[in-house]
Parts: C-alpha cells; sequence; structure tokens
C-alpha cells in the first residue's frame, strides 16, 4: 500500500488528484456562494435603512459587511489553491487546450480583483462616505461576483459542450476564446448555479436568525435579519427547477451517457419511466419506485413521453460514469430541491394569511435545517455534474486519467490541502463567532483588520446623508 502510494503511480495519481479537486472544488464553491448573494442581500438591507431611515437595517447591513469580509478573505485563499491545481495536477488538460480557457481564467482574475477593491472600500466606508454613494460600493461587487462566476462556469460548462477550437492531429489550432467562452452548455449551467447561490446564502443566513429566534432573541433585528435572506432563497426557489429541467433536455441531445447514469438506463428505449431511489445493477434499477405515469421520463428529457433516451450500452463500459454514484446524487438533489419549494410554499401560505412567520416555530425549524439541505443539494448537483461526464476532462476529447499528473507525492499534497482547509475552517469559524459574541455584548463597532480610526461623528456629514 505505502508503495502504492509513494511511487506516483498513474492509478494512485489520478485517485489522489481527483480526491484533492474533490475537496478543494467542494469546499470553495460553498464560499463562494457567499460571494455571489450576499453582497445583493447586504444591499438590500443597507437600501432599506436609507429609504426607512432604519438604524436597525442599517446596523445589519454593517454586520453582515463584516462577515463578508472573512468569507471574502477565506475564498481567497480557497480560491488561489484552485487555479494552481489546475495546473498542477491536470497537465494534460493545460498544455492542450490552455489557450482555450485562457481568457476565461484572465476575465475572472479581473473580477476577483475588482471585487476585491470594492469591498474594502465598503468596508472602510461606514461613517467615512455619505450614505447612499457608500451603499452604491456594493453594486460592482455584485456584478463582479456574478461575472466572476460566469467566467468559471464558462470553463467547466466547455468541458462538457467543447468548442470554440480545431483538433488537427492532436493539436489544437484556430482558438476562438470567445466562442469556448460562450459554449452551448454555459447559459443554463450558469443559471443553475446562480439561483443556488442565492438559495444555499438564503437559507443559512435565515436559518442562523431563526435560530437565534427560537432561542428567544424575538426582536426586531433578527426578525429582519430572517425576513431579508429568507424572502431572496423563496422567490428564487420555485425558478431553480424550471432552469434544472432546461438543463437535463440539453443533456439528451449533448451529452446522452450522462442522462443515462441519471436515469439508470442500460439500454436505448422509448417511453422511459421515471423511478425514484434503488439501485443499479448492471442491467436494471433495483428496488426503486416507479412514478405511475408512463413515459415520463421521455417527457421531462424530450417533450414527448414516447421520446427515445440512449442507454449506457450505446459506449463501451470503459466510457459509462458510475451509475449509482451519478444517480444518487441527482436525486439527492431533486429531493432536497423539492422540499425547498415546499418551505418556500409555506412562507407565502404564512404570508397570504398574514400571519408572522415567527409565530410558527415549525416553519422556523425548517428554515434552520434548510441552510445545511441547500448546502447538500448544491454539493450532491456539483457530484452529478462532474462524475456523470467521466471518464472524460473534456467531454470525448479527452481522458481523466490522460490528463493527471505523473509527479508522485500527491498523496502528500492532499494532506497538505486537508490541514490547510482544515486551519482555515477552524479560524474562520472561531473569528465569525467571536464577532457575533461581541455584538451580542452590545459592541457596536467592531474594529476592523489595518482599517483607519473611525472619524468623530459629523452633524453636517449626518444632514447631507439625509
Amino acid at each position: 500500500m505505502l508503495e502504492f502510494l509513494v511511487l506516483g503511480s498513474a492509478e494512485s495519481n489520478l485517485l489522489a488528484a481527483r480526491n484533492q479537486m474533490a475537496l478543494t472544488l467542494g469546499y470553495h464553491i460553498i464560499i463562494a456562494c457567499f460571494g455571489v448573494a450576499f453582497p445583493a442581500m447586504i444591499f438590500a438591507a443597507h437600501r432599506r435603512g436609507i429609504r426607512n431611515d432604519d438604524p436597525v437595517a442599517m446596523e445589519l447591513a454593517r454586520r453582515w459587511s463584516k462577515v463578508a469580509a472573512v468569507l471574502f478573505a477565506i475564498g481567497a485563499v480557497t480560491g488561489t489553491v484552485l487555479s494552481f491545481e489546475m495546473g498542477l495536477l491536470w497537465p494534460g488538460l493545460m498544455s492542450t487546450y490552455g489557450d482555450v480557457m485562457g481568457l476565461a481564467f484572465a476575465l475572472e482574475g479581473i473580477s476577483f480583483f475588482v471585487e476585491a477593491i470594492f469591498i474594502g472600500i465598503y468596508l472602510y466606508g461606514w461613517d467615512r462616505i455619505p450614505t447612499r454613494a457608500h451603499s452604491l460600493m456594493l453594486v460592482p461587487i455584485m456584478l463582479a461576483g456574478a461575472s466572476g462566476t460566469f467566467f468559471v462556469l464558462s470553463v467547466n460548462a466547455w468541458m462538457n459542450a467543447p468548442t470554440g477550437f480545431d483538433l488537427v492531429d492532436g493539436q489544437v489550432t484556430n482558438v476562438d476564446p470567445l466562442a469556448a467562452i460562450f459554449n452551448s452548455a454555459v447559459a443554463l449551467q450558469y443559471l443553475h448555479m446562480f439561483f443556488a447561490a442565492y438559495m444555499v446564502v438564503g437559507f443559512c443566513v435565515a436559518g442562523v436568525y431563526a435560530k437565534g429566534i427560537l432561542a428567544g432573541r424575538n426582536d426586531r433585528y433578527h426578525r429582519l435579519g430572517l425576513a431579508i435572506p429568507l424572502v431572496f432563497a423563496c422567490v428564487l426557489t420555485p425558478i431553480q427547477p424550471l432552469v434544472g429541467h432546461f438543463a437535463g433536455q440539453r443533456l439528451a441531445d449533448e451529452q446522452p451517457i450522462k442522462l443515462a447514469a441519471i436515469e439508470g438506463l442500460a439500454e436505448t428505449e422509448e417511453q422511459v419511466p421515471t423511478i425514484l431511489g434503488g439501485y443499479y445493477d448492471g442491467e436494471r434499477i433495483v428496488g426503486g419506485i416507479e412514478v405511475p405515469l408512463p413515459g415520463l421520463g421521455s417527457f421531462l428529457a424530450t417533450n414527448s413521453f414516447d421520446g427515445e433516451l440512449v442507454g449506457l450500452n450505446a459506449v463501451p463500459e470503459g466510457d459509462r460514469p458510475p451509475v449509482n454514484i451519478v444517480r444518487f446524487s441527482f436525486q439527492t438533489m431533486i429531493a432536497i430541491g423539492t422540499a425547498l419549494m415546499g418551505l418556500a410554499a409555506w412562507a407565502a401560505l404564512l404570508y397570504r394569511r398574514h400571519r408572522s412567520v415567527t409565530d410558527a416555530p415549525w416553519f422556523l425549524r425548517a428554515v434552520v435545517l434548510a441552510g445545511p439541505a441547500a448546502i447538500v443539494a448544491l454539493e450532491t448537483g456539483w457530484i452529478t455534474t462532474e462524475v456523470g461526464r467521466q471518464p472524460w476532462v473534456v467531454h470525448e476529447l479527452l481522458r481523466t486519467e490522460d490528463a493527471v499528473t505523473d509527479a508522485g507525492w500527491i498523496w502528500l499534497s492532499l494532506v497538505i490541502i486537508v490541514v490547510v482547509y482544515a486551519l482555515v475552517t477552524i479560524g474562520g469559524v472561531r473569528v465569525i463567532r467571536s464577532m457575533t459574541r461581541r455584538w451580542r455584548d452590545g459592541e457596536k463597532h467592531l474594529h476592523s483588520p489595518y482599517g483607519p480610526a473611525l472619524p468623530l461623528a459629523d452633524p453636517l456629514m449626518n444632514q447631507v446623508e439625509r
């Protein structure tokens, strides 16, 4: 076993590289969600504070901005690791297709720097910049987060739908980086991830305040802290399945084997049913529950109950993804998404009946659970996307085993990454918990690291701000 790990065999390197990529990508994607969605929620609180002359909303925005800064710092670390991993772990990918993907990575880097600059301005602009102008500093942060996510997602979508180049005798020529960025998969994959980010952040942040209310802190601060992110999450949750539906239809046309793995479909068939649960034994789904609507699987993929879906036997066994992992991940994502839709409908019902959600303890308990559930849905969705493409790192062009590094000691780098990420997590949690404890003890304005001292209150500035 030690020899297998140390000598850097192809099988060992591939396993270690996959585990390291899964860890770093799975970790970073959660933090990245806050970079995408949290600024919009801070903006909503800040603008509410200005419009309604609401000091509670302003205090909420101020506190959230400091939490966002901590999460941004963590995201900077984990995102930098990912950027290096693309070349260190997968040199076969970058050496061949780096010219195709390079522009997207460069534009993502620019987005990152714009986001960092304006986060600094917003964070240190409290009580220094007129309030209305200060709130507008969040706009470029939101735009940079959205654009950066788009460019990163365009690379992943390109791996599922490679385009923008010609391949001549194994050499990439005639590179069109814009065609690569705007590939056939990017629009739906980006929207699916964008809405998922708002769901994750909305339910996670709302869950924090729901837990506080359940603990007896039913003040206006907690009620507003619950309401703002919950509205974002509940409005977008019903839209997400529609985007996912169209993304699934794209699979039927462009990645039929991934769809076959999701469905557990061994042979090419028409009128494919939808089967919930069960496991794939190599020939069929065993132990599942068939939805009593013939051809539902075909309809969801092709808009026809008689539609034909390609089976796994259409390709050699070595070209098939691990079916049970893909299928279980997909169904977990769907089950959680359905439950979150039910939670959004519950919130709408309470609103329609003019009932405060703070008077519904079971609803608040469900909100507390919704945050972790949304994270699980996010992760299983990415497992479906990435594992479902295997054994290809670039769909039908480059195998993952051919892209991995042949350097030794990849397991050592994996161990180092695990230790570093554990320390980053512990440090981040300790900082946020410390901030929360000090706010709860009545401390209003926490000192920002490397920030200038706060100016004395200026009555004239207060008049200008109003």
